[in-house]
């Protein structure tokens, strides 16, 4: 988006809120996404040469913002087993899961909010986001207990994609978690579903079941974009362009003309 790609945002938001060892879960293919966080020698070669240094800086700014690891999800069996590949990294620690098509505004505290959450309780927390009812059949749809505190409500339940009529509600789990190592037990007791692949919902469900355990989730109304959305993509990339100080200022004088240009005859707007 603009240019760079929607990994390094999620990244850049994880740097944000203090965390600096990252694991990456990727697919065959995807071999781009290392190199993108590595150090590109040539190219600062280059770069030093020509006297660029304010390119140089942001190059190598890429490759230092933290330390990045990867593995492969070998085949792509759902969102709970590419949680599951990282176990072995994550150990018995709490960890923060950000999903790579939803890039959430560099101004928002979600992350950092999610972490101190799950500090106070020591439970896993799920972000979640009131959508329009025909959009809840992408998300997984959480039912809401008590409001334990202002915006922080017990998780009673949680469907992955169902109908509108089937939704326990309309508030949606979005692509930012941050869970306990308990999950990684509940998950290996998931069946995977009739398409074969192993989903978190099912895993936070039985979490949430558990007797003296349990889960929350908090609500966000912030600026987020789902990018796995032709529109969301269209939006985020537009929004993020034109909040740029470099790009910017030319990017909304044309966005003006553009209007003005493709204003339907007679809408009597200015």
């Amino acid at each position: 988006m603009v240019d760079k790609p929607a990994i390094q945002y999620v990244v850049e938001e994880a740097v944000r809120a203090g965390l600096e060892d990252i694991l990456i879960i990727t697919g065959r293919g995807k071999g781009a996404i290392e190199d993108h966080f590595d150090r590109a020698w040539e190219l600062e070669g280059v770069l030093a040469e020509k006297g660029k240094h304010e390119e140089l800086a942001e190059v190598r700014a890429i490759s230092e913002m933290a330390e990045v690891h990867y593995i492969r999800q070998k085949m792509p069996l759902g969102l709970g087993h590419a949680i599951g590949v990282a176990e072995q990294h994550v150990g018995d620690e709490p960890f923060a899961v950000l999903l790579g098509d939803d890039i959430i505004g560099e101004e928002e505290t979600l992350l950092t909010d999610l972490m101190n959450c799950y500090a106070r309780y020591g439970r896993s927390v799920l972000a979640g986001m009131l959508v329009e009812p025909e959009e809840i059949k992408a998300y997984g749809a959480m039912g809401l207990g008590e409001e334990i505190e202002p915006g922080v409500f017990e998780l009673n339940d949680i469907i992955e994609k169902p109908e509108p009529d089937d939704a326990p509600s309309f508030h949606a789990s979005i692509g930012r978690y941050v869970l306990h190592p308990e999950v990684f037990d509940a998950l290996r007791e998931t069946k995977p579903d009739r398409k074969g692949e192993i989903q978190l919902t099912e895993a936070v469900k039985r979490v949430v079941e558990t007797p003296g355990r349990g889960a929350l989730t908090m609500s966000f109304s912030g600026r987020r974009y789902d990018t796995g959305d032709k529109n969301g993509y269209l939006r985020a990339t537009v929004e993020l362009a034109a909040a740029r100080e470099d790009v910017g200022p030319a990017f909304l004088e044309f966005l003006h003309r553009f209007l003005a240009e493709h204003e339907p005859a007679g809408s009597g707007r200015s």
